[in-house]
């Protein structure tokens, strides 16, 4: 049985798009999750840690005015990192790809053949 593949996507960010691109031209058929429109919920965003195989802090992105503003050079429980990610959601490190039990950062996009 062929596992689902779902897409964290940002349609803004140029390597999420990349990420489409790679999975279209694999021809696999595939969910994409815009989290920018569709917010996750704190058991969906800890599950998608979890296969990443990652601590939360490790899928922040520390460029964004966000972070820089609110969270840089704070020390913030694993907890804490997913509260903030929910509540500025632009933290969240793109694309993240979903296969099964297992996940990727599509950063660079090869990452995600990792997972196919």
């Amino acid at each position: 049985m062929e596992e689902n593949i779902t897409i964290l996507h940002n349609p803004r960010c140029s390597k999420s798009r990349c990420a489409i691109d790679l999975l279209k031209e694999k021809q696999l058929s595939f969910e994409i999750l815009d989290y920018m429109q569709h917010a996750l919920t704190k058991e969906e965003l800890a599950g998608i840690i979890e296969k990443l195989g990652i601590h939360p802090e490790e899928l922040i992105r520390k460029g964004e005015a966000e972070y820089k503003e609110h969270f840089k050079g704070k020390n913030l429980t694993d907890a804490e990192w997913i509260d903030a990610m929910l509540k500025f959601p632009k933290l969240i490190e793109r694309p993240v790809v979903i296969k099964g039990n297992r996940a990727v950062i599509g950063r660079p996009t090869e990452n995600i053949l990792n997972i196919l």
